[in-house]
């Protein structure tokens, strides 16, 4: 008698959910380079860098000395204190051990915190363009993603009347990430001060507000957090951050937040039946790259700025595209709109930027992410994160592909 294998049926909450398109891209690229093909990356949102090495010794010495046990659930009392002497010492903001979260990465930080306080149909406004993950994590926590496009007029900047309009009785959270994950834009204090203003106004509405990218800045910008305009907003305000991006360590997983204690304590206990404590081994290493030497880091954001201006200079230079020059983080945003329509020499009409995107891997081995992904097309986003020779490859490539369309 034959029985019929059972079809897997996926939880409703993922079923319309993928693997990150970054990653399958990724792994189409990777593909290509298994097959012999000389492709460039420039989708990865990681550093090239590698980590201090006075904190991998951190690391080594913590092993030695036998701190492989678990640890207090959402970070070791020395971890949470290096996180309060940072916020006070380079944002002169005052939290206490107890307000501190820790985490496998910022990610889990942001996925702790909206599993803690999302009922079904609760509503969150996304400033977009955004990181991907965000809309995905509001919907697995039961929510509903609101995203309010940030114009390139206006920077990629949320506007506040945008804002107002897109609160409603169910909204509970803003995400608002500067700089920014795609667009590599950042909030003046002028900036984040009418939004602030919207949020005084709806005292429902929460702020998360994810700062990992906060020592990216470059020329004379200085990023600030919202918390520091409007110091009102710090009862409903998680800030979120980590070690990946500033210090190299994206595969440490050590993320952070600060926010009040009943918002802190609701995290510890998601986190209590998920991970549990983060890496002993990583929170060592997170405390000495958050109170060693940060020399480094003036040097690294030298070098990041020099790529940035290579590459939006490289494609403000090309017909068809253009590109703001963003103030922080290691991205390019692109517009794309002069390409499409055109034809590539394969007869292929290229109708969206994900055509355009393909297009590049494709036939000239440059990977790069459609901006439809993250919420507004037609862009591209590039990472600079990159050797500065293969920057410059990547350029010549992109400029050779358009001058092909037709």
């Amino acid at each position: 008698m034959d029985v019929a294998t059972p079809q897997f049926r996926p939880a409703r909450r993922i079923a319309n959910i993928g693997v990150s398109e970054i990653l399958k891209i990724g792994a189409r690229a990777a593909q290509l380079k298994r097959e012999g093909r000389p492709v460039i990356v420039l989708g990865a949102g990681e550093p090239d860098f590698d980590t201090p090495d006075h904190v991998k010794d951190a690391a080594v010495a913590a092993i030695r000395a036998g701190q492989t046990k678990y640890t207090t659930l959402d970070g070791t009392p020395e971890m949470k204190a290096a996180v309060c002497g940072k916020l006070q010492r380079e944002n002169g903001l005052a939290y206490e051990p107890a307000e501190i979260t820790v985490g496998a990465g910022a990610k889990q930080v942001i996925h702790n915190a909206l599993m803690a306080t999302l009922d079904e149909g609760d509503e969150v406004v996304i400033a977009a363009p955004f990181w991907t993950s965000y809309a995905d994590m509001v919907i697995i926590a039961g929510g509903v993603p609101v995203p309010v496009v940030g114009r390139e007029e206006n920077g990629f900047r949320l506007d506040a009347a945008d804002l107002e309009a897109a609160i409603t009785p169910r909204t509970r959270w803003l995400m608002l990430n500067s700089p920014s994950n795609p667009t590599g834009s950042a909030y003046t204090p002028a900036d984040l001060r009418p939004l602030c203003d919207v949020l005084l106004r709806h005292p429902q509405v929460w702020l998360m507000s994810d700062e990992i990218y906060e020592h990216l800045c470059y020329g004379n910008f200085t990023c600030t957090s919202p918390v520091s305009v409007e110091p009102a907003l710090r009862e409903r305000t998680l800030i979120v951050n980590g070690v990946s991006k500033s210090y190299a360590m994206t595969g440490w997983r050590v993320g952070y937040g600060a926010g009040p204690r009943a918002l802190i304590a609701a995290m510890a206990v998601v986190q209590s039946q998920s991970t549990t404590n983060p890496s002993s081994i990583s929170q060592a290493a997170a405390i000495e790259a958050l109170n060693g030497p940060q020399e480094l880091l003036k040097e690294r954001r030298a070098s990041f700025e020099k790529r940035r201006d290579l590459v939006v200079q490289a494609l403000n230079a090309i017909p068809g595209l253009s590109c703001r020059k963003p103030e922080g983080a290691f991205y390019a945003f692109a517009g794309c709109v002069g390409v499409i329509g055109r034809k590539t020499p394969s007869g292929e009409v290229l109708q969206t930027d994900a055509d355009f995107c393909r297009y590049l891997l494709e036939e000239h081995d440059v990977a790069v992410v459609p901006g439809s992904i993250f919420g507004l097309a037609p862009y591209f986003r590039i990472s600079y994160a990159t050797a500065e020779a293969e920057l410059r490859t990547a350029m010549t490539r992109i400029a050779r592909a358009v001058e092909a369309l037709s």
